[in-house]
């Protein structure tokens, strides 16, 4: 324990800074002018990073978690400030992610008489937080941020609210602060990781998908040992992508539908059996494994041939261990290979749409010149509907930790502020943000405050002039669409222009790579803005119903 003595705002930021957070986001409001104050004049001081509008402020905080691991801290003003970041709080919730976002409130000594912004938020956080409260007392602001932080960071990791009321973030207090240590690891249960080997043991077609939450607990390394040592074709999603490398043999995320249609076994490993994974139900009949971080991330609504918790690291090593203790263990070499072939073929495939030559521009094609430009330590972050998509498919990470997108809530508007956290988190990477052209109008003013605290980001837009996703189903579904079309060729390299960056727009495929390249070397945000053909839908095959 230690003591600390100061405002509200200097306690809480003192323990922030104990806990190794360097970056507050936020938008400027007087009910937390003594959290900046804090941060200001802390030793050392805090970095505040203010942001266009609220919700990018929680989602760059989101992004830094989901880089460093560490929860990011976001701090808005009452009423419409808080509100505002509701729908990236509960980005963060359906991520995983650790995040904490402190939040000024209406005087407490005139609480009900209608204040400035006066409104009872923890009710609203609370169904997407770990935990959503009132501060109450000054003296309460150390162990209130210390045990916010600690619950972020732990398994299942997500995000914590907490608000002050503006009388008590302004008085002064001394108070004892609890030591930052961290948490011993979660051993898994050695019979139930007996079980899952036992499965894997009878399996002859098995796979191995490896999910977030194995970037987020730091079981990357451990994800690949046990995928080599087993021997396991492994497809990869969200922040598992990059565990196994772009061009690893047992990588076999194009080969997806094959080896969901025909194996016999799937183990998942740091993900939710969501849509995304067909909430379980595999086309083939295939029994189902999992592994998650903590007791909430096992699957309730499908039966589960064996499932194990704890942490991730520990459970992969035992899996690995109690599989190499079984006789007669089976080689999955034959059913690797054919899934590798399958791979391929679809690779392969790609080159037709990937050269294409198409005027107007074919979306895939800007990923054939992108993918020319990138580096190993390269951060892509997609927001947007088909044309993320894309990315998606042909864009393969080199490293874990280099792939950001919106998740499974599907929140557009994430882009800015994952730029932001991205190019402070990683300032020795390249970072490249891929926007829809309807996903640039949720936050493409925070381009702003790229310009204002010099954070270089490449920024494409796949501007086909619709909301892709919605109108050709919508066509398809009822011969017509309607609430589906932007402007065409929207200048929203201009925008970004007209706010300090530099941009431009490009019209066929010839100019793409080097306006890339441009944008690339120009150490300013810039943004490349690519009319693409809006008859154009990506291929997909599952809606997320």
């Amino acid at each position: 324990m230690t003591r600390l003595t100061g405002h509200g705002g200097q306690l809480a930021t003192a323990v922030a800074r104990a806990h190794g957070i360097g970056t507050m986001f936020t938008l400027s409001g007087g009910h937390v002018f003594p959290m900046y104050d804090g941060a200001v004049n802390g030793d050392p001081p805090m970095r505040i990073v203010d942001v266009r509008h609220e919700q990018s402020a929680v989602f760059a905080a989101e992004a830094t978690g989901k880089l460093t691991r560490t929860p990011g801290l976001a701090v808005l003003t009452a009423g419409p400030g808080i509100t505002n970041g509701v729908s990236a709080v509960t980005t963060a919730h359906l991520n995983g992610s650790p995040l904490v976002v402190l939040g000024g409130r209406a005087a407490q000594a005139r609480w009900g008489a209608g204040a400035l912004q006066e409104l009872d938020h923890p009710p609203l956080l609370a169904p997407v937080t770990k935990h959503a409260g009132t501060v109450g007392s000054t003296a309460e602001i150390p162990a209130a941020i210390h045990d916010a932080l600690s619950l972020a960071a732990a398994p299942h990791r997500g995000p914590v609210f907490l608000d002050f009321p503006i009388d008590v973030l302004f008085s002064h207090a001394d108070a004892e602060v609890p030591a930052v240590s961290a948490p011993a690891p979660v051993e898994p249960d050695p019979d139930a990781l007996e079980r899952v080997a036992a499965a894997l043991a009878k399996a002859t077609k098995p796979v191995l998908v490896l999910g977030s939450d194995v970037w987020a607990d730091r079981a990357e390394a451990a994800a690949r040992r046990a995928a080599e040592t087993l021997g396991l074709p492994t497809i990869t999603n969200g922040m598992g992508r990059g565990v196994l490398p772009a061009g690893h043999p047992l990588l076999v995320t194009r080969a997806r539908s094959r080896a969901f249609g025909a194996a016999d076994l799937v183990i998942v490993v740091g993900a939710p059996l969501d849509f995304r994974l067909g909430y379980g139900e595999f086309a083939g009949g295939a029994a189902v494994c999992q592994l998650a971080d903590s007791p909430g991330g096992l699957a309730s609504h499908v039966k589960l041939a064996g499932s194990a918790y704890g942490d991730l690291s520990l459970a992969l090593d035992g899996l690995v261990a109690a599989w190499q203790r079984r006789a007669g263990r089976a080689s999955y070499t034959d059913w690797g290979a054919e899934l590798r072939a399958t791979a391929d073929a679809a690779i392969a495939a790609d080159a037709g749409v990937l050269d294409s030559d198409a005027d107007p521009i074919h979306p895939a094609r800007v990923y054939r010149e992108l993918g020319r430009q990138l580096s190993d330590d390269t951060v892509v972050i997609g927001d947007g509907g088909d044309f993320v998509s894309y990315a998606g498919k042909f864009v393969e990470p080199r490293n874990p930790g280099c792939w950001l997108d919106p998740g499974p809530y599907g929140c557009l508007g994430t882009g800015l502020g994952y730029a932001i956290a991205a190019r402070i988190a990683r300032p020795s990477a390249p970072v490249v943000l891929l926007l829809g052209d309807g996903a640039a109008g949720f936050s493409l003013m925070d381009a702003d405050t790229l310009v204002r605290h010099d954070l270089p980001v490449v920024m494409i837009v796949g501007n086909n002039g619709i909301w892709a996703l919605e109108k050709h189903p919508m066509r398809f579904l009822y011969g017509y669409d309607v609430a589906a079309d932007l402007a065409p060729r929207t200048r929203y390299d201009e925008v970004v222009r007209a706010l300090g960056g530099a941009g431009e727009m490009v019209t066929s495929p010839a100019e793409l790579g080097p306006a890339i390249k441009r944008a690339f070397d120009a150490g300013v945000p810039y943004l490349v803005n690519v009319i693409t053909d809006p008859a154009v839908a990506y291929p997909r095959s599952t809606t997320g119903i």
